[in-house]
């Protein structure tokens, strides 16, 4: 048993959550335990001694030794000395005090912004640095610091969280490299577990899975003294448990002469972004080794595409010299109108520019990137807008963290962090109107990788990357790309580490080109990060191990992952992923919730599921206004009167009104007596089907009984198909109205041992594969931004769909449209295109956004009688977001039911 005896743990957030679970864990293993809390609220507001005096008194009450520390997190030097009044030493530092101020970048607040990095970073900073000569003294310590999957892919309405916990990651980094020989070591988790911060917006069954208890265990595995981890970022949750690290495509080298232009890399780009020979570093690339390279290279092709910025406004910070210059000389001789921000001498740059491309070219700004407003001031005063901003200033104050004072932390984190959210804010307005922005944001290696004597400069430049990856999921829509640059060049910042020679031989011009690229209107990408110099280009990214998923109903301990631990580090079994989204992190975690150790024992044998079954009759009624809500529910206007006017003598409703009265009776079906393991977040809808029985609808209103029914369940080994069928008819004429078929896939719920294919439902089950020629009708629409919360007064009340926090949870930057909604607004295209159809199927293949344009491609197909359609979301190159999708026409859809 992994124990801990006679050492010292300081938890920071122990007062409740993931903290508190840590304290009482290390408490029964035999660890002294400081319970620090300040008693705030999730959002930072107020203190109280009350949550950490609780825990307190429960290790002792179980015989454990623990005192509480009521400080925030700011004044860590006080924390540790708690545990060295106390017990005279601390050997572990545990990093989870946090606060969420969640809103969306246009209406973040630098009380916001502030606070969240005071919390999450300085604060795991002062504690560190107050345990650092501790740990060194001793020659021992372990730090687990707290990331989050915000921090690593980015999340809408987090910038500043996002910003703060991919910050930790650089200086997670930066305190392994420093560390090590003092046997100090450092790792990083990003967990997902039920909170405080969570429970509000996650359902009873996914917060169960998602219990602490589960995190626990890897950071007792890595605090333990036998353990020699060191520098490892992991997720972790729910039973699921992986590990990170960077890699690096081996990119392209281009000549280092005046064919290197923006043209000559988005030529070459495919390369750039190929990892089949990846790389997997802890620092720089050898630049002097690739600018021999280059020097051997052939003049680049420009390609068949020019890249220009012509007429667009450009801000650099910084640019009174170095990359800023080199920056703003290239962005001038390509059309560009300047502003030289730089707090020193921005006047050199300025005439220089002004005497090769023209007066008023450029103009000089000489404000601090923390004053951003008075920066793109100066650029709406001059040019009336601003298209680009280039966050290029820094400075250094590079130190051992043994040897940092708070001012040095401070200042590089002023004008690194804050001075990027600063300028990068006071644009946002602009480009939103616009509906045009380019952001371009400065990284560095040692924030990537960390580097010794660079803690501060190493958590600023990987915040910066943080905070990248959120804008550019919050600017998407509205065509702000966002990207971010890890450079080496020699400049008077590099100077002070660089001999002058390397200095000299790596230049700025070889990074302006690239910086040009990704702020044009050619830019190929956004949200990513790229490292360049000396002519060479690569990308980088996040490779995940395939991971262990250890089952959900059995108490997790340590010594599972210590016998874990070469399959949760190896990747290099094939099953490594490069996960690029919250959504796309969270898979496998979600997937695990199902994994239950009885499973493939009695679970399924043991489970009755049955193939037919008959529900009970869900009653339905609806009026005028009801019919009039759901037409402007999937896309109907106001000059459409026969949507919208009940006293058109056309009124009618879209025939996909059909789904409403089904949906209620769907919803009343408890799937878990049908299946085994059944879990709501691990459920999809598969495909729908709606019959028109009878038409036109009544539009005067009538009441309605759905009858649903169970038709059949598919076992497909780790999941199960539930199929049902709902008929619905008139309550008074027992008249058949509508009739309804839906697929619904549950994951984790298979293995049962029933039927591996489902039954041929004709037209409900037509695979509809559209012909291999050009579709005969292409109708676009643009969704309302307000879509999803006209859509759910037709009884769509999942807050999945309405509300931001449960969006994110199911790991997407924003609310999505509901299935349902979509397949109504694409049905309008068809019916509008072709007439009245007697029914309809789709697969549901994709989501969409409020306010994403839906492009519907339709071929009419059996002689006419038959229109297979897909549906593409515009905004993201054409991805599907229904297919397998048909109607059968009436009379070629000239005539009514």
């Amino acid at each position: 048993m992994l124990r801990f005896d006679g050492q010292t743990v300081v938890i920071t957030g122990a007062g409740g959550g993931l903290g508190k679970t840590y304290a009482l864990f290390f408490a029964s293993r035999g660890a002294n335990v400081v319970v620090n809390d300040l008693g705030a609220s999730t959002n930072g507001e107020g203190n109280s001694s009350k949550a950490a005096d609780v825990v307190v008194e429960q290790i002792k009450a179980a015989g454990g030794k623990a005192v509480a520390n009521y400080d925030s997190v700011e004044n860590g030097d006080r924390i540790i000395k708690t545990a060295l009044d106390a017990f005279g030493a601390v050997h572990i530092l545990i990093n989870n005090a946090g606060i969420l101020r969640d809103v969306s970048f246009k209406n973040m607040k630098d009380a916001d912004w502030d606070l969240i990095m005071l919390v999450h970073l300085k604060g795991a900073y002062r504690t560190t640095k107050a345990a650092w000569p501790v740990f060194r003294k001793q020659k021992f310590g372990r730090i687990i610091n707290t990331a989050s999957a915000a921090g690593l892919y980015g999340s809408f309405g987090q910038a500043n969280y996002s910003t703060a916990k991919l910050g930790l990651v650089g200086f997670t980094e930066t305190l392994a490299k420093e560390g090590e020989k003092y046997n100090i070591y450092a790792n990083v988790i990003a967990p997902m577990a039920a909170s405080r911060m969570t429970e509000t917006i996650m359902t009873e069954d996914i917060l169960r899975a998602l219990q602490p208890d589960k995190v626990v265990p890897l950071v007792a595995y890595l605090t333990h003294a036998e353990t020699q981890e060191t520098n490892g970022i992991y997720e972790v949750g729910a039973g699921f448990v992986a590990k990170l690290r960077w890699e690096r495509s081996s990119g392209a080298i281009f000549k280092t002469d005046d064919s290197f232009t923006p043209a000559s890399i988005l030529n070459r780009w495919t390369e750039i972004e190929d990892f089949t020979n990846a790389q997997y570093p802890s620092g720089p690339n050898d630049f002097l080794g690739l600018l021999e390279s280059a020097k051997d290279m052939p003049s680049n092709p420009q390609g068949s595409v020019p890249v220009d910025v012509k007429n667009k406004v450009v801000i650099v910070t910084g640019s009174g010299g170095g990359l800023g210059r080199a920056y703003a000389l290239l962005f001038a001789k390509l059309g560009a109108k300047l502003v030289i921000n730089d707090l020193a001498n921005p006047a050199g740059t300025v005439d220089e520019i002004n005497k090769l491309y023209g007066a008023g070219t450029a103009v000089p700004d000489k404000h601090s990137a923390e004053d951003g407003d008075a920066v793109v001031k100066t650029a709406i005063d001059a040019f009336g807008t601003v298209h680009v901003v280039v966050n290029n200033a820094g400075i250094l104050r590079d130190k051992s963290l043994a040897g940092m004072t708070d001012e040095q932390w401070d200042l590089v984190l002023a004008v690194h962090t804050r001075g990027t959210y600063k300028i990068t804010k006071a644009a946002w307005p602009y480009f939103l109107k616009q509906k045009y922005g380019r952001v371009l944001n400065t990284t560095s290696t040692s924030g990537i990788y960390g580097n010794f004597g660079q803690a501060n400069y190493s958590a600023a430049k990987c915040g910066i990357l943080g905070f990248t990856k959120t804008i550019a999921l919050e600017g998407k829509k509205y065509n702000i790309l966002a990207n971010c640059i890890a450079p080496n060049a020699g400049t008077n910042m590099t100077r002070t580490i660089l001999p002058e020679e390397i200095v000299k031989a790596f230049k700025p011009d070889y990074v302006a080109p690239l910086t040009v690229l990704l702020c044009s209107d050619k830019a190929p990408t956004t949200g990513s990060c790229f490292e360049i110099g000396s002519g060479w280009i690569g990308q980088t990214r996040w490779q995940r191990t395939g991971g262990v998923a250890f089952p959900v109903d059995t108490t997790l301990l340590p010594e599972a992952i210590q016998s874990k631990w070469a399959e949760i580090t190896n990747f290099d079994d094939g099953r490594a992923t490069h996960p690029k989204t919250t959504q796309e992190s969270m898979a496998p975690i979600l997937e695990n919730m199902a994994n239950l150790s009885s499973k493939t024992s009695s679970a399924e044998s043991s489970f009755s599921v049955p193939q037919e079954k008959q529900f009970e009759d869900y009653p339905f009624s609806y009026d005028t206004r009801d019919l009039i809500l759901y037409n402007i529910g999937i896309g109907a206007k106001a000059d459409e009167l026969k949507y919208v006017f009940e006293g058109d003598e056309d009124f009618t409703v879209l025939p996909t009104y059909g789904v409403v009265p089904y949906f209620g009776a769907q919803g009343s079906i408890d799937m878990g007596s049908l299946v085994p393991n059944f879990n709501p977040m691990m459920l999809l809808h598969g495909e729908q089907y709606l019959e028109i029985r009878s038409w036109p609808l009544n539009t005067s209103g009538a009441k309605l009984i759905s009858k649903p029914r169970l038709l059949e369940i598919v076992d497909k080994g780790k999941a199960a198909v539930c199929v049902t069928g709902t008929e619905t008819i008139d309550a008074v004429t027992g008249k058949p109205i509508f009739y309804n078929q839906s697929s619904i896939f549950l994951r984790g719920s298979g293995g049962f041992g029933g039927p591996s294919k489902g039954k041929d439902r004709g037209a409900a089950s037509a695979a509809n594969v559209p012909p291999k020629r050009a579709p005969d009708s292409v109708v676009t629409v643009k969704t309302s931004e307000d879509q999803a919360a006209i859509y759910r007064l037709s009884g769509d009340y999942n807050p999945l769909h309405i509300d931001p926090a449960f969006a994110k949870v199911g790991k997407f930057p924003r609310p999505i449209l509901h299935g349902l909604c979509s397949f109504g607004i694409s049905a309008k295209q068809v019916y509008e295109t072709y007439g009245m159809y007697k029914n309809i199927k789709v697969r549901f293949t994709g989501h969409v956004f409020p306010g994403e344009t839906l492009k519907v491609e339709m071929w009419k197909v059996d002689g006419g009688k038959k229109v297979i359609f897909q549906t593409k979301v515009v905004e993201r190159g054409d991805a599907l977001a229904i297919s397998s999708a048909a109607v059968e026409l009436v009379d070629d859809g000239k005539a009514k039911l």
